[in-house]
């Protein structure tokens, strides 16, 4: 069949020349008038024609079904598009005669995007660009009939390239006593304002590149007539030319879920569904789901961080008020309390990791291979968030060390801070009350801290907690753990 001939010259990048196409097609056109002339209807298509070099014929099982490749669709006349439409007569196959030439000679079918002939071949004849504009006109009203006269006006391009047809009158297919053509509905574009670079080749079936893409987009643009209308919500908004569409997706107006017509094929479907819009469409989109993600974790970002501040600013202000409330108390009984509290301190150890828990980098050294929620990165080490629980710190810094490791600094450097049991007088902690704290510090501040007292007293666990908040510490990158538990007299 002539499909499976122009399938293969399409892979190999081969086309049929013009006298090829006269010597095959004339004879073809010819017997189709006599068929429509005997009352026969068809659906005429590369499926349906039986290829043979000297001359095609028309294979009658076939042509009586529709086609369901959709390139043998696309030599259906607008009329003949939806489903189920009846074989076409005389007029119908005029405009699939023009498709199967346009695509024996471009190696592209007709529809959206397609070039000029002479676009894309260098050197054909004016007379046979014209025979096809006049073939493809869209609207059946303005399209010719005459098969005959077809046949003479292809003949004529390539006069030794076949017999002669039967004598026709070519000016029919200008105009007779029903109907004058209009060029201005055939589907081949206009001329273009200034000839064309460089010629082209069939629009590429692929999708990705950029230089494919810029193909495509070239050949939409090629046409600048108003042929697209978009149907969104119910409602039609256009018509619109191929370069006005390509705009409207860029700027998100339309989606690949809105249906596209073109007015002059009579083609309805979802954008999506266009091999000549698809990726543009679908460029689109995935630009807008970027675009929403980042605007989604900035959002995000920003929230968190505004209510890492709002928490930090209200701890402080409590924390003030707090200890003004106390100043007064806390300076009267400074002597006594620190005869009242004895302090014991516990080892400082660091906490280290690298792969999970277990056996880690040797004594004195530690690379961080991982972070958890809550920790940014500083150097080789994570840096973690304030507000938390001695334990939630180490969960989130979690490093890890061979046995034996040292810590950072010495239990002596932070007992000298926690060692000073006067903090626990702001919080009125009675001398029958013993208080054990555990302190996660890292760069300077206490990122952890967790209170627990005997008899247990929230409030003045809690308020024991902010005061270690805020004290000043050594600094180190790495978080250290310092344990102090003050015994009740």
């Amino acid at each position: 069949m002539l499909r499976a001939e122009l399938d293969s010259r399409r892979r190999s990048g081969e086309r049929f020349t013009l006298r090829q196409i006269v010597a095959m097609m004339v004879p073809f056109i010819t017997e189709l008038a006599e068929r429509h002339a005997d009352g026969e209807q068809h659906y005429v298509h590369p499926g349906a024609v039986v290829y043979d070099p000297s001359g095609t014929a028309l294979d009658p099982e076939v042509s009586a079904f529709e086609p369901q490749d959709p390139r043998d669709r696309a030599c259906l006349p607008p009329e003949m598009r939806l489903p189920n439409s009846p074989p076409g007569d005389a007029r119908a196959s005029v405009f699939s005669v023009g498709a199967i030439l346009y695509e024996m000679c471009t190696r592209a079918s007709v529809g959206a995007g397609m070039r000029r002939p002479s676009e894309v071949v260098k050197g054909l004849p004016e007379s046979f660009e014209l025979l096809l504009s006049k073939a493809l006109v869209g609207d059946a009203a303005h399209r010719p009939h005459d098969l005959g006269a077809l046949a003479n006006a292809l003949h004529k391009c390539a006069p030794m390239a076949s017999i002669p047809p039967p004598e026709a009158d070519i000016g029919n297919l200008d105009k007779d006593a029903d109907f004058d053509v209009d060029v201005s509905l055939s589907l081949i574009p206009p001329p273009p304002a200034m000839p064309a670079d460089r010629p082209l080749e069939a629009i590429p079936s692929a999708k990705g590149s950029t230089a494919e893409l810029a193909d495509m987009k070239a050949a939409l643009e090629a046409d600048p007539r108003p042929r697209y209308v978009v149907i969104k919500e119910g409602m039609d908004h256009g018509p619109f030319s191929a370069v006005e569409l390509l705009q409207q997706l860029a700027s998100g107006l339309f989606t690949q879920e809105n249906i596209l017509r073109d007015v002059l094929s009579s083609d309805e479907m979802p954008l999506q569904l266009w091999p000549e819009f698809a990726p543009f469409a679908e460029h689109a989109h995935r630009h807008r789901e970027v675009k929403q993600e980042r605007v989604a974790l900035e959002a995000t970002v920003t929230k968190e961080r505004t209510s890492t501040q709002n928490k930090a600013l209200i701890g402080g202000a409590a924390f003030v008020l707090v200890l003004a409330a106390a100043a007064g108390w806390w300076f009267r009984a400074r002597q006594a309390d620190d005869e009242r509290v004895g302090v014991a301190v516990d080892d400082a150890q660091s906490i280290d990791f690298s792969e999970g828990l277990g056996k880690g980098p040797k004594a004195g050294g530690g690379k961080w291979a991982g972070g958890k929620r809550g920790t940014a990165v500083a150097g080789d080490h994570p840096v973690v968030g304030g507000g938390k629980s001695c334990e939630a710190a180490q969960r989130a810094y979690v490093l890890s060390y061979e046995d034996g490791a040292p810590p950072d600094l010495t239990a002596g450097a932070y007992a000298a801070v926690l060692n000073r049991g006067t903090y626990l007088n702001a919080c009125g902690v009675p001398s029958n009350m013993s208080v054990s704290v555990c302190a996660a510090v890292q760069n300077g501040r206490a990122v952890g801290v967790t209170v627990n007292t005997k008899p247990k007293n929230r409030g003045i666990a809690s308020c024991v907690a902010n005061s270690v908040r805020g004290m000043g510490f050594p600094a180190h990158p790495r978080l250290d753990v310092a344990r102090t538990h003050f015994k009740a007299n």
